[in-house]
């Protein structure tokens, strides 16, 4: 189904809120697919998104969730007594949960969902079974060849290969603890490249996609579609923040990789609570994720988890649909040149 999408342009699933129906829809209005994010939602909030979304249009679109990670045996007592230290607000208990993904899997089985996508891991070979049975196309999110590999071995129908452009979290199957990146980091064109080499699936291109040029440049390296997260947050359809509109619109800000507000490696732009707890911060997802919670939720850009890939500074406010079309002709006319250049004369 990727492939004959009438336009090579998704966008991303972005939880949090700024991934929303009416993103979703006016995406698979102008030709392209749209996905919703499950990740951080109940289940109850899924099932009325995807209800809506379904309202608004009749085109395909996907759901992405959260694969659950192992509990981590850390001590978080000290890194909660830090984020206390440093906002008016008490932060919130950390804990391990899956994140209701059984439940959610169930979900969107039910429903039954055009294309489910997957980050941080990967779904069970009998899980791929009953959601081909279904009649959804199973996607997962992949960094590396190697974890390529694993979801070609699983069933998936195709990857979502993210370079380490990309803004918000970065789809690791598992974090080293060391780097803040979560191990060995690939732009995107490096990273679909080597995926390229080891398996033969549709591959989507995502990381610090933001122009038309930038579509052209992945599809002709291989990928059937480009993903765009960070293109799409200052739309008027994204759930995205006045706060974190705002902090795009500056574009002064530079971005960072950084496991301070989740517990997870994430780009997002630097602020005084990413910079204060760059060095401290555990690797504990969701753990952390839930300790910051409250402390995320007042509104101060200082404390916020500001997603963003590294060329967010380029990005245009303008409606959705606008974006997608933009970036359709932004593409044939950098085709246009490249093969103008490369071509005897």
């Amino acid at each position: 189904m990727l492939d004959r999408l009438e336009v090579p342009v998704v966008a991303a699933p972005m939880a949090g809120g700024a991934s929303t129906p009416a993103l979703v829809a006016e995406v698979g209005r102008a030709g392209g697919l749209g996905f919703l994010a499950a990740g951080y939602l109940s289940v109850e909030a899924v099932a009325e998104q995807v209800t809506a979304t379904t309202a608004l249009t009749d085109r395909p679109y996907g759901v992405n969730l959260f694969v659950p990670g192992p509990r981590s045996s850390t001590d978080l007592s000290g890194y909660r007594d830090r984020v206390k230290g440093q906002s008016p607000t008490e932060p919130g208990e950390p804990r391990w949960d899956d994140d209701s993904y059984a439940a959610k899997l169930e979900l969107v089985m039910a429903l039954r969902v055009p294309v489910v996508s997957f980050t941080f891991g990967l779904p069970n070979p009998e899980d791929v079974h009953r959601l081909h049975a279904a009649g959804s196309t199973v996607v997962v999110t992949v960094t590396t060849p190697q974890e390529a590999a694993q979801a070609a071995q699983v069933g998936a129908d195709a990857l979502c290969v993210q370079g380490s452009e990309a803004g918000g979290h970065r789809g690791t199957f598992a974090d080293d603890g060391v780097s803040p990146g979560g191990g060995e980091l690939f732009g995107v064109l490096a990273a679909l490249r080597l995926v390229r080499a080891k398996v033969d699936l549709p591959l989507i291109a995502a990381g610090g996609l933001v122009h038309g040029a930038d579509v052209a440049a992945v599809i002709t390296a291989g990928a059937v579609a480009a993903q765009l997260g960070t293109a799409f947050l200052a739309t008027p359809e994204a759930g995205t923040s006045a706060a974190h509109r705002q902090a795009l619109a500056e574009g002064t800000r530079r971005t960072a990789l950084t496991r301070a507000f989740s517990g997870r490696p994430a780009r997002g732009l630097v602020n005084r609570f990413l910079v204060d707890n760059q060095d401290q911060a555990p690797a504990a997802y969701p753990e952390v994720h839930h300790l910051t919670r409250p402390v995320r939720a007042t509104g101060d850009p200082e404390l916020m988890s500001l997603w963003a890939g590294q060329t967010y500074s380029l990005v245009r406010p303008a409606p959705a649909a606008e974006v997608v079309a933009r970036l359709v002709a932004e593409a044939r006319q950098a085709l246009s040149v490249a093969i103008t250049r490369i071509s005897p004369v």
